[in-house]
């Protein structure tokens, strides 16, 4: 129902907005080296452009001390709306309040703010249920797995709400009956990047570490573990490997036999969104506190329902 009011008010907010009265929408992604975070903001700026408006997008590089900054640059320059994806959840209560001082339409998107009930009016959170990331790809690994083999949990930044609670699904997953004959034996923050995944596999492999089931919090870092077993020799028939997002990355890697589990989590559904509460908190119109985009389980038997 939030989302048909919000597509409602959306669509009343446009037919008092021409494109002569067209509004900037400023735009804070956290990262742009990040797969997800390109899609999101690329088809945040396409759908905001085609409704006419200027969307100014600017890289955080995962500090929030310059995530703050160009809020504040956003608000001092009158931006007409700002979206941002929090790089820290705990600063966004400082960010709401900031945005409320300056009577200036405030969207967060894909990543939940801490003060998400405290949103509503001119702000509000566009996003998915993350307590049904993680716990969708837990379950379907563990189905996988027989509910057996010891795993390493590969964790985003634990700044962000999403890396905690998509931890958190996977240890609450593994205490199940089902799952009971799974031990987790390392856990590490991968800060969401391929990289740092790779790394830290590697490493874990070097010391000797048994392991034949990898929880990624996201696609990235399910790709990065998949970088450094098959650079080892390992085969990728004796590990499982699951991760969030069903990036285009992730989608080949499930072709190819590599990644056992994705979640799809609704980039441009989630960057429209965004767009279409911007403009309708512009317009007068009253947001609900959060519009969710539903995330869905995807493996291999229906991979091809997600390649584009």
């Amino acid at each position: 129902m939030n989302k048909l009011k919000l597509l409602a008010a959306a669509a009343a907010a446009m037919m008092t907005v021409s494109a002569a009265d067209a509004g900037t929408i400023g735009f804070s992604s956290p990262n742009f080296d990040d797969n997800f975070q390109t899609v999101l903001r690329e088809a945040a700026k396409v759908h905001a452009e085609k409704l006419g408006h200027t969307i100014q997008i600017e890289d955080a590089r995962e500090d929030v001390g310059t995530q703050l900054s160009q809020i504040q640059n956003f608000i001092a320059s009158g931006v007409d709306a700002i979206i941002l994806a929090p790089i820290s959840a705990a600063a966004s209560p400082q960010i709401t309040a900031m945005a409320k001082a300056a009577d200036t339409p405030l969207i967060y998107v894909n990543r939940r703010p801490v003060d998400l009930d405290k949103l509503g009016g001119k702000s509000a959170f566009v996003g998915s249920d993350e307590t049904w990331s993680g716990t969708l790809e837990a379950f379907e690994m563990c189905n996988q797995a027989a509910g057996t083999g010891n795993g390493v949990l590969l964790m985003g930044l634990l700044s962000n709400e999403a890396a905690v609670t998509r931890s958190e699904d996977v240890r609450e997953v593994v205490k199940l009956s089902m799952c009971s004959g799974i031990k987790i034996v390392a856990e590490h923050e991968a800060k969401w990047q391929r990289t740092e995944a790779a790394n830290v596999i590697s490493n874990l492999l070097a010391s000797g570490t048994k392991f034949n089931l990898v929880f990624a919090n996201n696609d990235e870092m399910a790709l990065g573990a998949i970088q450094a077993l098959k650079g080892a020799g390992v085969s990728m028939d004796d590990v499982i490997v699951g991760g969030v997002d069903a990036t285009a990355d992730a989608l080949a890697a499930m072709k190819a036999g590599d990644l056992d589990v994705t979640v799809f989590q609704n980039a441009t559904g989630q960057a429209t969104g965004s767009v279409d509460a911007a403009i309708a908190a512009m317009g007068g119109a009253d947001l609900p506190k959060w519009i969710n985009i539903p995330f869905e389980l995807v493996t291999p038997a229906n991979v091809d329902n997600y390649m584009k």
